[in-house]
């Protein structure tokens, strides 16, 4: 495996202060896109536009839509009016568009301007859709055939326009209206006679998605047929443009970083954490903080309703924290399994009755288990009864934590609400509540405290 670049960042830094431009250009131009990205945000300001101007224009688009929101932030500022026209004119639509949508209003209508008329058609165009939508991560740069051309027209037509698509991996055939018929791969074009038509090669079996569909759709699609594009229609079925692998990944990433931070009841962040100040971490953090101190007020006044049985078997306490956690964590577990599950669309809302039959089942003999274990404990620690007590509410904890975290996706999914919200802290605070009056109820009426 060969490791680019081989220069570091200290060599580079001494080629800038002696001026020696012409040898830093042709090592450049060696250098993978990503890896002079990385380059540039390890440089200060100057540097980076020293470096940035020696690119040429068809790598320097490449190496700007490998750059986090705030370096093209920077690099923007920096450039003059000509050289922000060639980046944006150079750049492909949907990398365009995700810049537009990173920048405030008045800078998005600054650079628009400076689009030519084409470009701006297109740019209007992508963000004319919603927010999040298939129609924001398309692009418009794709290789269409009619079905009555010759298979020769149509590689023809592929040499032609293929330079100036996203991808010829797939080749997408139209009717003179534009109206989506089918998706072929290259090689079946490779393959097939000369003579033959374009209709002849077709079978009509393609995955198509909607402009307006959610571009969660579109990555559950990409990952479920194994495709390095999709086709994207408009309501009549017109073929508007195509999403690429690489899009999609990156939205996979952005989506995947987002559950995780709602699992710990985090506000998802704009940018990535280095990049995030300390104002917002804090305002991102709070809000679900606060709410979960008042949920957990109630664990503290049912504890406070219970002292008669507290003061008259002590013991109870010490297994207090190992019940609840272990409630927390079944229901922690329950939860991850079933919003994973949603969001890979392996189980439905109309799954949910079979879900929750099964995590009984599972969470009852994952109860038994840990009960086994605590009543061994409990026993040569307290004695029978306080063991009897101790297990038997193991069991009934893990079993109503389980339950709590599968069903509860379900509930917020019903009313609209990201059920990636039910995981973690939260779960696990509704599990406390239940958790303490369960054990303080069972240990009073089994031990005959009154």
């Amino acid at each position: 495996m060969t490791t680019f670049p081989s220069t570091n960042v200290e060599d580079i830094r001494t080629l800038v202060a002696d001026r020696q431009l012409a040898e830093l250009r042709t090592m450049l131009a060696l250098w993978p896109e990503p890896e002079v990205a990385d380059l540039l945000m390890e440089l200060n300001p100057t540097e980076q536009m020293v470096v940035f101007r020696l690119l040429p224009r068809h790598i320097s688009s490449d190496v700007f839509a490998h750059l986090d929101t705030e370096q093209q932030n920077e690099l923007l500022t920096q450039l003059n009016s000509e050289e922000t026209r060639h980046l944006l004119a150079n750049l492909s639509p949907d990398d365009r568009t995700q810049l537009f949508e990173e920048l405030p209003g008045q800078a998005t209508q600054k650079l628009l301007n400076l689009l030519g008329p084409e470009d701006l058609r297109e740019a209007r165009q992508l963000l004319g859709y919603p927010e999040e939508s298939v129609g924001r991560l398309m692009t418009p740069d794709y290789v269409a055939v009619r079905p009555h051309w010759t298979i020769a027209q149509a590689l023809h037509h592929i040499r032609t326009r293929g330079r100036d698509s996203e991808t010829i991996n797939t080749i997408y055939v139209t009717d003179t209206r534009w109206r989506f018929l089918d998706a072929i791969d290259l090689r079946r074009f490779i393959m097939a006679e000369p003579e033959q038509t374009v209709e002849q090669i077709m079978d009509r079996a393609y995955i198509v998605l909607s402009a307006f569909d959610d571009r969660e759709q579109a990555v559950r699609a990409l990952r479920r047929y194994d495709l390095a594009s999709l086709p994207v229609v408009d309501s009549d079925g017109v073929l508007v443009g195509i999403v690429t692998f690489d899009d999609l990944i990156d939205v996979a990433d952005e989506e995947t970083t987002e559950d995780f931070h709602k699992s710990a009841a985090v506000a998802p962040l704009r940018a990535s954490y280095s990049e995030t100040g300390i104002r917002e971490l804090v305002m991102k953090r709070a809000p679900w903080l606060i709410v979960l101190v008042f949920v957990n007020i109630f664990s503290g006044a049912i504890i406070a309703a219970f002292e008669e049985t507290i003061a008259a078997v002590v013991a109870l306490v010490f297994f207090l924290p190992l019940l609840i956690a272990s409630s927390g964590n079944a229901g922690s577990q329950s939860a991850t399994l079933m919003v994973r599950a949603m969001a890979m669309g392996d189980i439905k809302m109309s799954d949910w009755a079979r879900s929750l039959g099964k995590e009984v089942l599972v969470s009852a003999l994952l109860g038994i288990a840990m009960a086994m274990a605590v009543w061994l404990v409990a026993f040569f620690r307290t004695g029978s009864e306080v063991a009897m007590v101790v297990s038997l509410t193991m069991v009934i904890l893990v079993m109503v934590g389980s339950l709590i975290g599968t069903i509860f996706p379900f509930i917020l999914t019903r009313f609209g609400l990201d059920p990636a919200t039910a995981s973690g802290p939260l779960i696990t605070s509704l599990s406390d509540i239940a958790g303490v009056l369960i054990y303080f109820s069972l240990a009073t009426w089994l031990l005959g405290i009154m």
